[in-house]
């Protein structure tokens, strides 16, 4: 009883670290996915009116289950044919086991594509 007494909140840290680790891991593969979508519309709307705009709309309706106000895209191209198109996504995190924030941070992602 004493032993498990000593181990379990080391135990119950490590658990507690592993599941907001696997949080930000998810947040990162969803701010890729939606730096990715935006650049894929980003490349192919050229003719339209605001194509950064429709970039940007693409990025935050792909990352729906982020906090949108957290969210920074940037949008960056001439729009010219054959040119690149950069998205780029970010987003803050924090690890925080038991209300002690651990780790601070932004979670970056940027892909770039050629203008169709």
């Amino acid at each position: 009883m004493v032993e498990f007494a000593f181990v379990l909140p080391i135990l119950l840290l490590l658990i507690l670290g592993i599941m907001q680790f696997g949080i930000a891991y998810g947040h990162y593969l969803t701010l890729v996915d939606a730096a990715r979508a935006g650049a894929r519309t980003a490349a192919v709307s050229r003719q339209v009116s605001d194509p950064g705009g429709a970039a940007e709309a693409r990025v935050r309706s792909a990352a729906s289950d982020l906090d949108q106000s957290g969210l920074d895209v940037t949008v960056d191209s001439d729009w010219t044919t054959g040119h690149d198109v950069k998205v780029t996504a970010e987003y803050p995190y924090e690890i925080d086991l038991l209300g002690i924030v651990v780790k601070r941070g932004t979670l970056t992602s940027t892909t770039t594509e050629r203008v169709e």
